[in-house]
């Protein structure tokens, strides 16, 4: 039952939701790899926003709606990277000190953003720090205050409190929808399209389970079911997390757990519903499923897909942004640090 409940809200919000989103990455890590020191992503509603990073110390559009900003806009928000860039150098050393690390390879991340439905108004926000994989601190909206689950953590919480929990609510809740709002008009032609997925049925061997893999589709938010004999399957059903495809689009893919002597004797249906259009029904059989086969292309799907996780780990392991505003901005030297 609460399954079925979770579709159905998914479903409404497929439907009718209006919503954006702005997130920020940061990332620092230890001298001694064949990776900058610090990075910088910044994404709107999917979409990587700008780039920086130690080695060209300046912060590049990465989409030409973007690049309409005035000026001013890159030369602050390379000083702003700069800025963070310093802090973080300072605090990969703290926090090795605090963990009784005297050397290694060594991570220190930062995550923030907001979220905005232009249909209801309504917002939320989040930030939050890790170390080594690991949480390191957050911050909870509703108190104003930082979360620290591990003892090390709890010295900037202390001085986090103090000094940033109200700082950084207001411009999670404020500063940072003012600008979400601004990059959805600027983007607007791109931001706002809708582009239908591609769906296909994908099986490595006949032995092995199907995939039904959706991609090529814009926004983001899609959802992939599987129906058996028109009833959502909620056992057997594995989907995967949406990936980003080097076009600026997405795939995703949901995979049946059924042997194929299960399937062949019943009627299975991947259920594709994105905002594009009328969802996509497509019955599993035996004639519609492309295998590594001779004459079938899975193989180049494969390393679509690879080559878009490999996109997902760039962003997530090799990122950082801060949109900056041209009053009350955070600038370079109002970033907290943990020390």
């Amino acid at each position: 039952m609460k399954a079925a409940v979770l579709l159905f809200i998914i479903r409404l919000h497929l439907v009718c939701g209006g919503s954006h989103s702005m997130q920020y990455f940061y990332t620092g890590v230890t001298q001694g790899i064949n990776f900058p020191e610090f990075t910088a992503v910044g994404l709107v509603d999917g979409q990587q926003l700008d780039y920086y990073d130690s080695n060209i110390r300046q912060a590049i559009p990465k989409v030409d709606w973007i690049k309409n900003v005035e000026p001013e806009y890159w030369t602050r928000n390379t000083q702003i990277y700069q800025g963070t860039e310093a802090n973080f150098k300072v605090d990969i050393g703290t926090l090795m000190q605090r963990f009784n690390q005297s050397g290694g390879i060594h991570i220190v991340q930062r995550m923030f953003g907001c979220k905005w439905d232009d249909e209801t108004g309504a917002t939320d926000g989040y930030s939050q720090d890790g170390y080594d994989g690991a949480d390191f601190i957050s911050l909870d909206l509703r108190s104003t205050s930082w979360v620290a689950p591990v003892p090390q953590a709890v010295i900037t919480k202390q001085k986090w409190d103090v000094a940033d929990a109200e700082y950084t609510k207001n411009y999670l809740t404020q500063t940072c929808i003012d600008w979400l709002k601004k990059y959805v008009q600027y983007g607007k032609i791109s931001l706002e399209r809708k582009v239908p997925p591609q769906v296909s049925l994908l099986q490595t061997d006949p032995s092995s389970p199907v995939v039904c893999h959706a991609t090529g589709f814009y926004p983001d938010k899609v959802m992939i079911s599987w129906q058996k004999d028109g009833q959502d399957l909620h056992e057997d059903v594995d989907v995967d997390e949406t990936l980003p495809n080097h076009d600026g689009t997405f795939q995703k893919r949901a995979e049946l757990k059924v042997t194929p002597d299960v399937w062949k004797k019943n009627q299975f249906t991947c259920v594709v519903e994105h905002k594009s259009g009328d969802p996509i029904h497509m019955i599993l059989t035996e004639e519609k499923i492309r295998t590594n086969s001779p004459g079938n292309n899975v193989p180049g799907i494969i390393a679509g897909l690879v080559v878009a996780a490999l996109v997902l780990i760039a962003v997530v392991v090799g990122v950082v942004m801060v949109v900056k505003r041209r009053s009350g901005e955070r600038d370079a030297a109002n970033i907290i640090s943990v020390t």
